[in-house]
């Protein structure tokens, strides 16, 4: 999209969801900012909050989960993956209530045509039904939200997609 942030705020994909760590991700001049300063060296560090602040388990984690996308290179896996989930997200188009379905990799969105002075309730009914075929996907406001894995297969994008569309259709 030609966007590059300032600053970037992660939490639960550092550690894969196993651990409460989070981390903020500044430009390098933003950083330079806080840091050029007469202060003592001590007495430095970019301010950014700690609600989860270096716990030694939590950063194993971190570590750990980075070598696994590394190692394992996830990105390349997302890059290969996400046009067969694209494909088959945006061919939802024609089920009753969708207004606008986006996707960026294997993160997408499907936002519903909202009842009548009832925001919300058409996407929770959705996931109701997606809950009830054994799939959890979240909403927020009137639009559905998905993100597989990293690791998910064609039949488990099948498998969601299908069930997506019957609970779409009912």
């Amino acid at each position: 999209f030609g966007v590059t942030p300032d600053i970037m705020t992660i939490a639960k994909q550092v550690t894969n969801g196993v651990i409460p760590m989070g981390a903020a991700i500044v430009r390098q001049e933003i950083y330079d900012a806080f840091m050029d300063t007469d202060a003592p060296e001590y007495m430095l560090e970019f301010p950014h909050g700690y609600t989860y602040s270096a716990h030694p388990v939590a950063c194993a984690a971190g570590l750990a989960t980075l070598d696994v996308i590394e190692d394992e290179d996830m990105l390349g896996r997302v890059r290969n993956i996400s046009p067969y989930f694209e494909s088959l997200l945006h061919g939802l188009q024609n089920c009753p209530h969708v207004t606008d379905i986006r996707n960026y990799g294997l993160a997408g969105g499907i936002t519903l045509e909202h009842y009548p002075g009832e925001p919300a309730r058409r996407p929770y009914e959705v996931a109701m039904k997606m809950w009830e075929k054994g799939f959890y996907v979240r909403y927020g406001a009137d639009t559905i939200q998905l993100a597989p894995a990293f690791t998910v297969e064609e039949t488990e994008i099948d498998n969601l997609v299908n069930a997506l569309a019957d609970c779409l259709s009912r």
